[in-house]
C-alpha cells in the first residue's frame, strides 16, 4: 500500500504570503489548495508576522501536512527587505515547528530548476508548468503568482522525494556505508 503524503509549500513574504498544498500518493500528485495571505492592509510589521503565524497554523490544522517546504530568502541588496523576509520565513517555520512538522528549505533557483529546468524561468513560466503538471483548470489559477510560488515549493519537495537515493532504506549507519561505499569514500575526501 502506497502511503499518502500532504506537503504544505510556502512562499514567505510580509506583503503577500503564497501557499500551496499538494497531496502525494506514490508518484501521483493533486493540488488540494493554493492561495495567498494578503498583508498589505496591515501597517504594523509585528501584526503582519502574527497573521503569518496564525494563517500557517490554520493551514496545518486544516490539511494536516506531513512536511513544510518553504522558499528560502534570496540575497538582495536591501538589508531591511531581507530582514523582513527572513522574519516572515521564520514565523511560518515556527508555526510548523509548533505542530511538529518537519521543514525543508529550497532556494528560489532550485525550485525554478526543478519545475521548469531553468533557474532563470519567470514566475509565469513556473505557474504554467505547475498548471500543466497538476492539471489545474485555467479558471482555477490565481492572478497572484505568490500562490503558485508556494505550490512550486511543495512540488519541488515532491520531486526531491522521488530521487532514487531517498527511496532507499537502511537499518543503520553500517548498512548505509556498506551500500554506499563509493559515495562515502568520495564524501570523506571532500572533508579533508
Amino acid at each position: 500500500m502506497i502511503k499518502e503524503q500532504i506537503i504544505l509549500g510556502i512562499d514567505p513574504g510580509t506583503t503577500i504570503m503564497g501557499y500551496g498544498i499538494l497531496k502525494v500518493k506514490g508518484n501521483q500528485t493533486e493540488m488540494l489548495a493554493m492561495g495567498v495571505l494578503d498583508l498589505q492592509k496591515y501597517k504594523d510589521h509585528y501584526l503582519k508576522l502574527q497573521r503569518i503565524f496564525a494563517r500557517t497554523l490554520s493551514l496545518i490544522d486544516e490539511f494536516h501536512p506531513d512536511c513544510l517546504a518553504i522558499e528560502a530568502p534570496f540575497f538582495g541588496k536591501n538589508v531591511q527587505s531581507m530582514l523582513k523576509l527572513g522574519r516572515a520565513q521564520g514565523v511560518a517555520m515556527s508555526a510548523a515547528l509548533y505542530r511538529d512538522i518537519p521543514i525543508t528549505e529550497y532556494a528560489p533557483l532550485k525550485i525554478k530548476m526543478a519545475i521548469t529546468g531553468s533557474g532563470s524561468a519567470s514566475k509565469e513560466q513556473v505557474a504554467d508548468m505547475l498548471r500543466r503538471f497538476l492539471k489545474i483548470p485555467q479558471e482555477h489559477m490565481l492572478p497572484q503568482l505568490d500562490a503558485t510560488d508556494g505550490l512550486a515549493a511543495a512540488y519541488c519537495h515532491f520531486l526531491q522525494m522521488g530521487k532514487p537515493e531517498s527511496n532507499k532504506s537502511f537499518s543503520g549507519w553500517k548498512d548505509y556505508i556498506s551500500k554506499n561505499k563509493e559515495k562515502v569514500k568520495n564524501d570523506s575526501r571532500k572533508s579533508e
